[in-house]
């Protein structure tokens, strides 16, 4: 077999050169022995190497052909059990036209099931092969159509809901998903059982993964880290939270609950799929095919998208690990969401308290194709805003149990928390946000239809800095006796607070009524705020609607609360992930109980308002003027509130 292009070695000299042209016919000389030649595979060579790797999938798609032809034969000779009749409108062309690309398809499926294995398991699908059936996915709506820069409406769908239409998974699919779970179920123990030096000490002491001891104890194929724009957030936190295990472990596998739970973290959760459903009655062993939509509560971040795996596992008695990892299925992710979670999740272990202990590891891969906005950059790039101790600390604000009346005014709360969030979450989806920046801040406005209170409801969101600590901003936002600097809608008037339900072993973390202190004896008197605040390591929330006084006393009687109508506005506040920042507060500052360190604070205030009480409404520039007043007017009021409080904060 000849070779294609030899090259001579530096090491023969002169006896090339004197040989001329004659020393080619010299094919077993002394010289030619000498030479070292390096050689090119030919194109029949290739051809043969390649032909190993597409064996397996020529002979699965071999398969799947005879089996469509077997099916084709049986359609031919079938008849109607009713009617006896042949089935109609047989086209011999159009069946085998629709086979060749269906067959293309399965294709596609097979390379895209071999990466998924080769990226989270570390070696390729060829050892699935002969099992595994490409998935069969029917089309699920996301909700990711939204209106235009005309202000179309948005459906008044539920943040939380389960999809319409689930992904069909083949018992021949589940081996390689299995596969996927148990691996990183693997990993994920590791990461929990293992300290220094895989995990090392951030700003503030978080735990943060160390990438190149985590890449020598997990390699990995393909390209990770040689893009520039991909970027690796990866920490790890723990906690105490009042509920046990068990319990926990059936809010995380109810894909509504997760939502609920999280409802400042995760913008939608869907369970696409159940692979496993568990063993027993529980969930031990149960696999599930998940969609999620992760936010920061600025209208400034994009939210991030995964389809995952979440996997189910008891370790040991009072002992269970929650699973998620991520799973390719592009079409059920948007076109811009470039994220991926390496195996994360928790691991919850029950304490003889009936508390229990939840150790959290996030392990996130983003792609970043537009700049991050300078306000977060620190907060994101430092794995902050989407870490693991952001996820532990709202488990740890979960409502207790208490008497009736209290868990309604809590429910009703909780709702008013979960309806902010999503207002502010639609702020931050460009399919469904429409910009307007009438003066200097830069104010996101969009509008849906709304079943309570019925009507078209104007949601407008900003996100501003201040040099003051999360600490103070959350201070000054929630004592009452300062209210009246800031609230626009109160016209100055002073409130009072007559109503206070403790959320948590922060005195922060709370539940009030607030009334007008000097409200006529007229029909403003029956207007009350409902407000709930909450404050931890990784920010704080003052999220308050204006409810009447009968439905305030339908929820504190324990009725349902579920039809009260709630406009949800407030703030998140959150750090500027700046420890080092110089700027320094009288008074004592930023307090020590809720772990802020120094730096500033990021505010994203967010309103809602009703423009119409007819859902088919349309909006105008007018009402978008308003709101867009209201928010500045907002912004420069707490500016100047706090610059004139005299201790740099109030007390908590």
């Amino acid at each position: 077999m000849s070779f294609v292009g030899g090259v001579g070695g530096s090491g023969s000299g002169g006896g090339d050169g004197g040989g001329g042209s004659g020393s080619q016919h010299h094919d077993g000389s002394e010289t030619d022995k000498k030479k070292k030649r390096y050689h090119r595979h030919t194109a029949q060579q290739i051809q043969r190497l390649e032909s190993a790797d597409n064996n397996a999938l020529k002979a699965e798609n071999d398969k799947i052909r005879c089996e469509n032809i077997a099916i084709r034969e049986a359609i031919k000779h079938a008849i109607c059990p009713n009617c006896g009749s042949p089935p109609v409108n047989e086209d011999p062309y159009f069946d085998e036209h629709k086979l060749r690309i269906e067959n293309a398809h399965l294709r596609d499926d097979l390379e895209r099931m071999s990466t998924v294995a080769s990226k989270y398991m570390g070696r390729p699908i060829s050892s699935h092969l002969s099992t595994l059936h490409p998935l069969h996915i029917s089309p699920l709506d996301l909700s990711m159509t939204g209106p235009s820069l005309d202000f179309d409406l948005l459906p008044g769908s539920s943040m939380h809901s389960q999809p319409n239409n689930l992904a069909t998974i083949s018992d021949m699919d589940k081996p390689l998903m299995n596969d996927i779970a148990l691996t990183a179920m693997e990993e994920l123990l590791r990461l929990f059982n293992t300290n220094e030096p895989l995990w090392t000490r951030g700003d503030g002491g978080r735990e943060i993964l160390d990438l190149g001891s985590y890449e020598n104890l997990f390699p990995r194929s393909g390209n990770r880290g040689k893009n520039h724009n991909v970027r690796t957030e990866a920490s790890r936190s723990s906690g105490i939270v009042f509920m046990n295990a068990m319990t926990l472990v059936d809010m995380f596998m109810d894909g509504v609950k997760w939502g609920e739970l999280f409802p400042c973290i995760v913008a939608s959760s869907k369970t696409l799929a159940v692979v496993s459903s568990g063993m027993g009655g529980t969930h031990e062993g149960a696999l599930h095919l998940m969609y999620e939509e992760m936010a920061v509560l600025s209208p400034l971040v994009a939210t991030r998208e995964f389809c995952e795996l979440r996997y189910c596992q008891m370790i040991e008695q009072g002992s269970w690990i929650v699973v998620n990892v991520s799973y390719h299925l592009p079409q059920f992710v948007s076109q811009s969401s470039h994220s991926y979670k390496f195996p994360s999740g928790c691991l919850i272990q029950d304490m003889p308290s009936g508390y229990s202990k939840v150790t959290w590891v996030e392990h996130v891969e983003t792609e970043e194709k537009e700049q991050t906005h300078e306000l977060y950059r620190e907060v994101i790039h430092k794995g902050i805003a989407f870490g693991a101790e952001r996820w532990v600390t709202t488990l740890q604000r979960m409502l207790i149990p208490s008497p009736e009346g209290k868990r309604s005014m809590m429910r009703l709360a909780h709702r008013m928390v979960s309806n902010y969030c999503l207002s502010v979450s639609r702020s931050n989806n460009t399919h469904s946000t429409v910009v307007a920046e009438l003066n200097e801040v830069g104010v996101r406005v969009t509008a849906h239809k709304s079943p309570e209170p019925n009507g078209t409801i104007l949601c407008a969101a900003t996100t501003f800095w201040l040099p003051n600590s999360p600490q103070s901003v959350f201070n000054f936002l929630k004592d009452e006796r300062t209210r009246p600097q800031w609230d626009v809608l109160s016209n100055r008037n002073a409130v009072q607070e007559v109503a206070h339900i403790a959320n948590g072993s922060h005195p922060g973390c709370c539940i009030s009524v607030l009334r007008a202190s000097n409200a006529s004896q007229s029909q403003s008197n029956n207007m009350l705020i409902l407000q709930e605040t909450s404050i931890d390591s990784s920010g704080a929330l003052v999220v308050y609607s204006p409810v009447d006084l009968p439905a305030l006393n339908i929820a504190m009687s324990g009725d349902d609360t579920s039809y009260i109508p709630l406009l949800s506005s407030g703030f998140a506040i959150s750090p500027d992930g700046n420890h080092s920042s110089s700027t320094t507060e009288q008074g004592g500052g930023a307090s020590t109980s809720s772990g802020f360190g120094g730096g500033g604070s990021l505010i994203t205030v967010g309103f809602q308002i009703m423009v119409s009480n007819l859902p088919s409404a349309k909006l105008n520039m007018e009402s978008v003027e308003t709101v867009n007043n209201l928010i500045g007017t907002t912004v420069h009021q707490i500016k100047t509130g706090l610059n004139n409080c005299p201790s740099g904060s109030t007390t908590a």
